[in-house]
């Protein structure tokens, strides 16, 4: 298990912010202007950041990576995110492939460094790391020792022809955290306990009282 370690994305959100097309602010600001000073967040319905932001952002929160020769799995606890990586044949055929948040990643090794390129996203404008549906996020992935400790360090590009002027590249780090282990993360079960209490005040509401009270 990992955990944010510092670098540009320090995983608190920080960092430079991509450099937008006027069309692509437009719809930025749409957003914020309807959201602001609500609770509607893509967290709050138990939807996930997508990327590139689940690789940038994470709030703190820790990640798994299990490993395998023909796929890797990267969970963020952080509303219980899960990324997959494909390799060689497991790699599927383009027009098989459905967009979504976190898109479709294949993955190659360069020596050391683990290449990860991600397409087939969704545009999104309720993250920071804002894109269309054009984008396309590599990744570059190196292992490294700092201060004792075993670290991910990670390049990311994003290009996007249609929300961005240029292309946007970041980097981020992660510590290990030996014998770690991810938490669930139920984003509804405060709503949950809440329902909850009512329907007990509701059901003591209409218990019969004894005779005299």
């Amino acid at each position: 298990m990992y955990r944010s370690g510092g670098g540009a994305g320090g995983g608190f959100g920080g960092g430079p912010a991509p450099s937008f097309k006027p069309e692509a602010s437009a719809k930025i600001d749409q957003y914020r202007r309807v959201t602001t000073g609500t609770n509607h967040s893509p967290g709050n319905y138990c939807v996930g950041t997508g990327m590139p932001g689940s690789m940038l952002g994470s709030g703190g929160y820790p990640m798994e990576i299990l490993q395998r020769p023909e796929q890797i799995n990267i969970t963020y606890e952080a509303h219980g995110e899960m990324r997959r990586v494909y390799f060689g044949e497991r790699v599927a055929d383009p027009k098989d492939v459905f967009p979504e948040r976190n898109g479709y990643s294949v993955g190659r090794w360069d020596g050391d460094t683990l290449v990860i390129e991600t397409d087939h996203l969704v545009e999104q404008v309720d993250q920071r790391y804002a894109h269309s549906a054009q984008a396309r996020v590599v990744e570059r992935y190196r292992l490294v020792t700092e201060n004792g400790k075993k670290v991910i360090s990670a390049t990311l590009t994003m290009t996007d022809p249609e929300f961005l002027t240029e292309p946007f590249t970041t980097e981020k780090k992660w510590e290990e955290v030996p014998n770690g282990r991810l938490m669930n993360y139920e984003c509804t079960e405060p709503t949950w306990l809440d329902v909850q209490e009512q329907l007990f005040n509701e059901d003591a509401a209409r218990a019969p009282r004894p005779v005299g009270q």
